[in-house]
């Protein structure tokens, strides 16, 4: 069964140069390296859904330029339908501006561009996308109400909805919550929701409790090498991170996002579903880059 799977977000184009150190004000460096490499947190997480054995769909926006095309093109080759990606005139597609140092260490600035432009109409103009959908993704790095459109019409027609609250720089508005069925904050995305600390496990419980009495359903709060912590009705589960020499974390929250929403969306329960979106998170920390660190389902034996 493939469940399929709609996400809702961003899509950007990842400009990453490599020196000895940062640049300091005003200061010319000589870079060893430089790589396009595609991103955007919404075009991450529908990859990896569509890797990890999901039909998706994306609904994004990208610019009338060279980088928009390939983006594009990009999703296109992994099997996502992108009749919703829609290219806007005049405005570059969004991009992040990336200096990595010897130590790994990184400096980013993030134009937006583009992804500016997903407003609500956007949504509602593919509305039988979300129709057809088993599960809705939506992260942060679009507009707010275009967010909250997303959240309350999937909660309308009774879908699955998914909230990875990234990036996070407050609280979310107190109506959204009850629209989401599963919140996936890391540790200091919880910490910027409810201005508490997440330090251990037990900090992180703690916040997962707060978000869940203001009105999210579930909670998973991801922990990276420490594991995910599921808060629901039915109480706490900690499940600890499968062992392995990370080389570059880059997307691995993004990967466990896909690949958790492809599990539920073809029917498995949610720790099965967390169990392997671990799993395929664990594999993308092994090599580098983002969507090139991205497994497919024949890697986890699936």
């Amino acid at each position: 069964m493939h469940g399929r799977v709609v996400v809702v977000g961003s899509l950007n184009m990842d400009l990453v140069t490599r020196a000895e150190r940062l640049p300091r004000a005003g200061e010319t460096l000589a870079g060893e390296s430089f790589t396009t490499v595609p991103g955007g947190k919404g075009a991450n997480q529908a990859v990896a859904a569509a890797r990890l054995g999901a039909s998706v769909a994306m609904i994004g926006c990208v610019g009338d330029d060279a980088y928009g095309r390939q983006l594009r093109d990009g999703l296109v080759a992994e099997g996502i339908d992108s009749q919703a990606v829609e290219v806007v005139a005049g405005v570059s597609s969004g991009v992040a501006l990336i200096v990595v140092d010897a130590a790994s260490q990184n400096a980013i600035v993030i134009v937006a561009g583009s992804n500016g432009c997903l407003l609500p109409d956007s949504i509602a103009r593919f509305d039988a996308l979300l129709q057809d959908a088993d599960a809705i993704v939506c992260q942060m790095e679009v507009p707010p109400q275009t967010v909250a459109y997303a959240l309350a019409r999937g909660r309308a027609l009774g879908k699955t909805v998914i909230l990875n609250p990234a990036p996070a720089t407050g609280p979310l508005p107190l109506e959204w919550l009850a629209n989401i069925d599963y919140l996936i904050p890391n540790e200091s995305e919880s910490s910027a929701l409810t201005g508490l600390p997440v330090t251990d496990l037990s900090s992180a419980e703690a916040v997962a409790l707060h978000l869940r009495d203001l009105g999210v359903a579930r909670v998973i709060v991801t922990l990276g090498a420490e594991g995910a912590l599921l808060v629901g009705a039915e109480g706490s589960e900690h499940f600890a991170a499968p062992v392995v020499q990370a080389v570059d974390t880059t997307a691995a929250g993004d990967t466990f996002v896909g690949g958790f929403a492809a599990a539920l969306a073809r029917g498995c329960s949610e720790r099965e579903a967390i169990l392997f979106g671990q799993r395929a998170a664990a594999i993308s920390v092994t090599r580098a880059g983002a969507q090139p660190s991205i497994p497919g389902l024949a890697e986890l034996g699936a």
